[in-house]
């Protein structure tokens, strides 16, 4: 046949059938493998010959698991992780060195806002920040040390766009490394490495999972940076456990068809949202009002399944409004089938300072929702009685 499409690689490329043909991969829960004898056991650590020796290196089900995830990102070779934040400081820790530099989207996740502030420095690592919309200023932030240049687009939870064409242009002008995290958009929406990106992280956790079930992560990208974070995650001890990459792998099959419920339901609640005389602003990339819009159409195939709202008031009226949910779940996670409510502010966001969440646009009437696959009237009617109760507050 020729070239199969995405969708089919993610259904048809599975690990080769064992003796016993089984038609659905099986889960290989083994710490260790054994060999023929002492000369293949020495070839092997050797790196003479290939094979499976030991699962924190390597086990057939995370093998199948990054072989996809490499397809569908165009990537030539990847590491999984064991959660998303393994995979965010593997891409760093695994590359950079005492005394380098990096620069970063000051939109970034709250987790790798700690790393980039509080853990690098105590390595000899410095990072600065710059403002996700204005690329033309970067250059000026670049050192002769810096070496990366780390950004997420669209940003959590604002969903500001980054031009990856413009960012990658800069990157390679002056030899640095472009890291993107993708794990709001998934490989079904976005692939930076088209715009020439070196290094892609996921949080598998969320969308590439879809049910909330696993802790995951993956790196993805340039196979001579991927060689350097495979070592430093081999010997330090990340590795994504056998059980839940089989689990991911089979979550594949389905995360085009998800990513485009993700999505449908996603834009409709966002007019619905836009509409409402309660929310002063809705983000959505694939709204017409976003300040972003023809990059979020032109880079993004789809607008993906976050919505991010203002409501009119302050952190009573947001409190109010998640507590007066019914259906949609309280949770911290995103990219579940069921639609999660989240307040930036008081959890995610929580342990920037005031001003910083400033920063990137996140205010105590911020509310986060990662729109799930119920039925979209369904979200729709618990989302407008919620506010109806919040405003009321």
């Amino acid at each position: 046949m020729a070239k199969l499409k995405p969708e089919t690689e993610n259904i048809r490329g599975q690990l080769e059938r064992t003796q016993y043909r089984e038609h659905s991969v099986p889960l290989f829960m083994t710490s260790s493998f054994t060999f023929q004898d002492a000369e293949q056991m020495a070839a092997m650590f050797a790196g003479d010959e290939e094979g499976d020796i030991y699962s924190r290196y390597a086990n057939p089900n995370t093998d199948e698991f990054c072989r996809k995830m490499c397809r569908l990102e165009g990537a030539e070779s990847g590491f999984p992780t064991s959660s998303g934040m393994a995979a965010i400081w593997a891409s760093i820790a695994g590359i950079l060195s005492k005394g380098e530099h990096l620069l970063a989207s000051r939109a970034v996740f709250g987790s790798t806002h700690q790393i980039l502030t509080q853990i690098l420095p105590r390595f000899g690592i410095e990072s600065d920040y710059v403002e996700p919309g204005k690329i033309e200023e970067w250059e000026s932030h670049i050192r002769p040390n810096t070496k990366m240049i780390l950004l997420e687009t669209p940003s959590n939870p604002g969903l500001a766009l980054i031009d990856l064409e413009q960012a990658s242009q800069l990157a390679k002008k002056h030899g640095l490394i472009l890291n993107v995290d993708n794990c709001f958009s998934t490989p079904v929406i976005q692939n930076p490495i088209n715009y020439g990106v070196d290094l892609v992280t996921h949080s598998t956790t969320k969308y590439i999972d879809g049910q909330g079930r696993t802790l995951g992560g993956i790196v993805v990208g340039n196979a001579e940076l991927i060689e350097k974070i495979v070592f430093f995650c081999r010997h330090t001890g990340p590795a994504m456990s056998p059980f839940n990459a089989w689990i991911l792998s089979k979550s594949l099959e389905t995360l085009h068809l998800r990513m485009e419920k993700h999505s449908s339901n996603a834009l409709a609640l966002a007019q619905y949202l836009e509409q409402h005389p309660s929310v002063s602003k809705v983000m959505y990339p694939h709204l017409p009002s976003h300040p972003q819009y023809e990059l979020a159409t032109s880079q993004m195939r789809l607008g993906g399944g976050i919505v991010s709202f203002f409501i009119n008031g302050g952190i009573v009226q947001g409190r109010s409004f998640m507590n007066a949910l019914e259906m949609c779940s309280l949770s911290a996670n995103l990219g579940d089938s069921r639609t999660i409510a989240t307040h930036p502010a008081t959890s995610t966001h929580s342990k920037l300072s005031e001003d910083e969440r400033a920063d990137v646009g996140i205010t105590d009437s911020l509310v986060r929702i990662s729109v799930g696959l119920e039925h979209i009237d369904d979200i729709v009617e618990d989302i407008q009685n919620a506010l109806s109760k919040a405003v009321r507050e």
